[in-house]
């Protein structure tokens, strides 16, 4: 018969309980320790590295590979404005120098806006012209009135230093001096504003002409704008060279930026090398 032993399952049960105890407390301390550990360096065969001192110093690495003499100096040449490529004067391969022309463009438009600033810029000069004249002769009428007031304002005093005298002798009458002194002292009142007048008219035409030459050198950069741009169509080569490439042709309508031609010059070369 079996014999009941409820102290043997006690003591499994807490064995147990034990083990379950003593793994809750070891998985997490040795988690936090391989956490903390560093980590392994990477190995590498002995064959494949090589192993010297550490120096300062240049390191010189000598390689081989193909390679072709290109120019160091090569310009593409932009168009500047829009236009219709009419003649290609210089093919590829043609020595060129700074000033030799490769392309003609046309651009009737520009035509107009340069014939349109000329004339502007010429009228401008002439109104600028013929106010300076006005003003010259407005100035001159008023120096001249000027001129007139002092001199009757000279008058008045001395007609007034005279009757005052004449007075004084008892030979002249009091309301005559008085009179002439009024006269005399009206006049300087008036020959002071027209002094002040003078000064401003003489500041009004120098800030019309200012005004007016501002709008002349608006006129002439304009001009000299349109002027340049039109100048622009004939492409240039700019260096001295040979002309190397042409990406356009006849009857080509080109916009501003794009690359017209391009020029190498011959003479400073560099070689580039390339290396896998």
């Amino acid at each position: 018969m079996d014999i009941a032993r409820p102290d043997l399952a006690r003591k499994k049960k807490r064995r147990r309980y034990i083990y379950i105890a003593s793994a809750l407390v070891v998985v997490p301390l040795l988690t936090i320790g391989v956490s903390r550990l560093k980590p392994a360096a990477p190995s590498v065969e002995r064959s494949t590295v090589w192993v010297d001192t550490v120096r300062r110093g240049e390191m010189l690495r000598q390689v081989r590979g193909l390679g072709t003499l290109v120019p160091e100096d090569i310009r593409w040449i932009p168009a500047t404005t829009e236009g219709r490529v009419e003649r290609n004067i210089l093919k590829p391969g043609a020595t060129v120098k700074p000033d030799s022309i490769i392309l003609e463009l046309s651009n009737p438009d520009l035509d107009q806006q340069l014939l349109n600033a000329e004339w502007a810029l010429k009228k401008s000069d002439a109104e600028l012209a013929n106010l300076r004249v006005q003003l010259d002769s407005q100035f001159l009428d008023q120096r001249a009135i000027q001129a007139q007031i002092q001199s009757d304002a000279t008058q008045a005093r001395l007609e007034s230093e005279r009757d005052d005298a004449l007075q004084k002798l008892d030979i002249g009458s009091e309301l005559n001096a008085k009179i002439s002194r009024a006269r005399s002292e009206s006049l300087t009142t008036r020959l002071d504003i027209e002094k002040q007048r003078l000064a401003i008219a003489e500041k009004a035409t120098q800030a019309q002409l200012a005004a007016k030459q501002a709008e002349v050198e608006q006129n002439r950069a304009m001009y000299e704008l349109r002027r340049r741009q039109r100048e622009a169509l004939h492409v240039r080569a700019g260096i001295a060279g040979v002309l190397q490439v042409v990406p356009v042709e006849v009857g080509q309508q080109v916009a501003p930026g794009a690359n017209l031609a391009r020029v190498a010059d011959p003479k400073r070369l560099k070689a580039e090398v390339r290396i896998p």
